[in-house]
């Protein structure tokens, strides 16, 4: 089934039941494509590009969590055969992932054994985001997680007096650095928000306002609403940093700031949307992410130099991925940009949101195999400098989900109400 027409002049494509049918069957051909990474005894394996699993016994902590979450989200949406993924990723994290000796969940496993036995908050708020999406699936052990992770969360990550999480220790809670990063707290807000979706507890949604507080409230509006990325322990800017090329490369995360700003919306949601400025101020994230980082060539560069320029130019599939979930949240508002209109006369986001979902069809979905490549060379091509294999479907099934939806936050809730 292709898209629609670009060129067809009747906006938008999320009101075409041709293009949500589109919508559905991409995200039910991902959940099946990546049901082989299962192995027996309940482990996850990376998958090639043809999706066969590879060889290697390390899992790391934010892959078995996003399957988790992944998985819930295609059971609310009614698709078969679900039930294994998320028993399996459910039991890992307990019976693997959770340190019994020290608390807290380690980075990563190899076979039955402790791999990498940092504690991040990185991956603690993927555990809370898991157990809540499993929550929502009706999982009988998603209490026992959520306890144990916010237990865990307040005792060691949760930094009361600044409202932010603090990122790292040893396994046995040893302080090692004093790095401080938006992508731990970015995606704190995104597992408080469904946190509070799935169990009502006001705390999580708090917390996921003073994070978004500082970052879009503050931080963003006095750097041109490009969003730093690294900062010291008193959450100063730190631009010399320079960590791990994929987790925290230097510059602006052009990606992060389309995935802030469609959170910074799901929060104003739910908080009753009683703050006017939310979505102008979600809108400038988004928008100024989309100008800066578009490519000529198409796709968006990974991060940003001071200049605004992109400093590393490499093409991610998850950027594209996050940038359509942006565009169809601002599209749901009611309230669309003109700027910029095309010659077909399309709104603004209507033209970005059809331009992301062509450019992703042409270049990033694999229809041969399954899955998306993860990254692409100077001529469009697929490569393997930084990804091995296919990513999960964490971003590209959000992707495919999020515009089928009417609302934009209470995700599992929509999806189920839809498959109804």
């Amino acid at each position: 089934m292709p898209l629609p027409r670009n060129d067809d002049p009747t906006p938008p494509w999320r009101d075409r039941p041709d293009h949500q049918a589109w919508l559905r069957a991409e995200a039910e051909r991902q959940v099946r494509f990546f049901r082989p990474s299962l192995r027996r005894g309940g482990a996850f394996a990376v998958l090639d590009h043809d999706g066969n699993p590879l060889p290697g016994q390390v899992q790391e902590l934010h892959t078995t969590t996003r399957l988790v979450h992944s998985y819930a989200l295609a059971a609310a949406a009614g698709m078969p055969g679900t039930d294994d993924m998320i028993e399996a990723g459910m039991a890992r994290l307990w019976s693997h992932h959770r340190d019994a000796r020290h608390g807290g969940y380690v980075w990563s496993t190899e076979g039955d054994g402790v791999g990498d036995g940092t504690k991040l908050a990185y991956g603690h708020v993927f555990v809370l985001l898991a157990g809540a999406s499993a929550k929502s699936a009706g999982h009988p052990d998603a209490d026992r997680l959520i306890a144990d992770v916010t237990e865990i969360i307040d005792r060691h990550f949760w930094d009361e007096p600044r409202g932010l999480l603090r990122d790292e220790y040893t396994r046995d809670w040893q302080p090692f650095s004093t790095y401080r990063g938006m992508n731990a707290n970015m995606h704190g807000i995104e597992a408080l928000l469904t946190a509070f979706e799935a169990t009502g507890e006001r705390q999580h949604l708090d917390r996921a306002g003073r994070i978004l507080d500082f970052f879009v409230g503050q931080v963003a509006p006095a750097h041109g609403w490009h969003i730093p990325e690294h900062y010291d322990e008193n959450w100063r800017v730190d631009r010399a940093y320079r960590g791990n090329p994929m987790f925290r490369p230097p510059g602006t995360t052009p990606g992060h700031s389309f995935e802030l700003g469609r959170l910074a919306l799901q929060h104003w949601d739910l908080t009753g949307r009683a703050d006017p400025e939310a979505p102008d101020r979600a809108r400038m994230l988004i928008e100024t992410a989309l100008a800066a980082a578009w490519l000529p060539q198409g796709g968006f560069a990974y991060t940003l130099g001071d200049d605004r320029r992109p400093l590393i130019a490499d093409r991610y599939w998850w950027p594209v991925t996050e940038a359509i979930g942006a565009l169809s949240a601002l599209q749901k508002l009611g309230d669309v940009s003109r700027a910029g209109e095309n010659n077909e006369g399309l709104d603004a986001d209507e033209a970005w949101y059809r331009r992301l979902w062509t450019f992703a069809d042409a270049h990033l979905i694999d229809r041969a195999r399954g899955g998306w490549f993860p990254e692409l060379d100077d001529r469009g091509r697929p490569t393997s400098r930084q990804f091995t294999g296919k990513p999960d479907i964490y971003h590209s099934l959000q992707a495919a989900l999020l515009p089928q939806l009417p609302g934009i936050s209470r995700l599992a809730g929509e999806l189920r109400d839809g498959a109804r």
